[in-house]
């Protein structure tokens, strides 16, 4: 293993940054058991957008999917998760990183007590802007709600236009049956 890396010493985790779809903790637990919401935080001089890699439209989300862009004055909010170093892989063959669509990157984010901590995020490569899907963004939107990210960024979440795509999505129906599942077992 690697130092850096939103590595932390000594106790086999690594801080993740999610901003997408994993901002929904059902999304992110379907094959990343292991990951604990450490704190919500804010990502300078980057900005969100959609797109598809190479051009070519998810076949898992039918759609753009996000990324981050550098971007000066811009500002993008998510969620560093704790995770262990065992859904290391899990999480890059989630992201796509053998393909070579998402390449993992470092970024410095800062939580609301002011922290500045280290994560691992993903950025895809080669992409071509496009709207998402009205189910990657209902996701997207659900996990901000869901950990309450400021409500200023969850309108402008609300307010991306999608593809208007109405086929089947499978994992949209893995993720609601999880939430679901939960609900029922918190009631």
């Amino acid at each position: 293993m690697e130092p850096g890396g939103g590595m932390e010493p000594g106790c086999g985790c690594f801080l993740y940054y999610a901003y997408g779809s994993n901002l929904l903790r059902e999304r992110l637990l379907l094959s990343n058991p292991s990951a604990v919401l450490c704190a919500l935080a804010l990502l300078q001089d980057f900005k969100l957008e959609f797109g598809h890699h190479q051009g070519r439209t998810s076949s898992v989300w039918h759609g753009g999917t996000a990324t981050i862009v550098q971007s000066p004055g811009d500002e993008v909010w998510g969620i560093v998760w704790k995770m262990n170093a065992s859904n290391l892989s899990s999480l890059d063959k989630q992201e796509g990183v053998e393909d070579g669509i998402y390449v993992p990157i470092e970024v410095n984010v800062h939580t609301q007590t002011g922290q500045v901590l280290t994560c691992r995020s993903y950025q895809m490569k080669d992409y071509v802007s496009g709207p998402p899907s009205p189910q990657y963004k209902k996701v997207i939107c659900m996990g901000a709600k869901q950990n309450g990210l400021p409500t200023d960024y969850q309108n402008k979440l609300e307010a991306i236009e999608t593809n208007n795509y109405a086929g089947p999505v499978p994992i949209m129906e893995e993720i609601e049956a999880a939430v679901k599942a939960k609900k029922i077992n918190s009631a």
